[in-house]
């Protein structure tokens, strides 16, 4: 055998060793059961109430409002908008007056989901709401998938809640606080609650 055939047999073997050890690797590696993360992520959400004394990255943050900017909305018209609020004063002043907002006297920071008014556009037909919900949502799932903790705390369609955000945050006349989401590293031992109900579930007809 001469020393070309010896090569080309040599780089044959090897080139047959990396095949089957790539070969074992896929073997070993199970595939990502998407749906199953997804659908745990979702269903082991919790409302966090308690907060540990860290602060959140920018990129993390980024990352939040990134997740809620994917939600739907209605004829594309993405009304939502948001203010990052880190500044302890306004942290405060909100927890203090806010019902139900008490934990964003303790909380590292708050994001708080506002839609802007559609001009010309009946309060009625105003699609802000429920595009700006979906964006919340989607805002709760990534705090979850993220090791994070939220809770949505309502503002709107309490007037002297929408009043006292927008003073406090100097919001346009046209820009409506929906809700003030507290977000955190969570210090909150509470479990996800199992809300599914056959009897809500219809088919067809009712």
């Amino acid at each position: 055998m001469n020393k070309y055939k010896l090569v080309s047999l040599v780089l044959a073997v090897a080139l047959l060793a990396s095949l089957v050890t790539v070969m074992k690797q896929r073997q070993t590696t199970a595939p990502v059961d998407t749906a199953s993360v997804v659908f745990k992520n979702i269903y082991d959400r919790r409302s966090i109430r308690f907060f540990k004394d860290r602060v959140l990255s920018p990129a993390q943050v980024d990352t939040l409002l990134r997740a809620a900017m994917a939600a739907p909305t209605g004829r594309d018209r993405r009304p939502w908008r948001f203010v990052v609020v880190d500044q302890r004063a306004a942290l405060d002043t909100m927890g203090a007056h806010l019902p139900y907002a008490a934990m964003l006297i303790k909380a590292p920071m708050a994001i708080v989901v506002c839609g802007e008014r559609t001009p010309r556009v009946p309060e009625a037909e105003d699609l802000w709401p429920y595009d700006c919900s979906a964006a919340t949502e989607n805002l709760l799932l990534m705090a979850q998938a993220m090791g994070l903790g939220a809770v949505w705390t309502a503002v709107h369609p309490y007037p002297d809640r929408v009043a006292l955000v927008k003073r406090v945050l100097r919001l346009p006349e046209n820009v409506i606080p929906l809700n003030v989401v507290p977000v955190g590293y969570p210090d909150d031992p509470a479990q996800p609650k199992r809300k599914y109900d056959r009897d809500n579930i219809h088919y067809n007809t009712w």
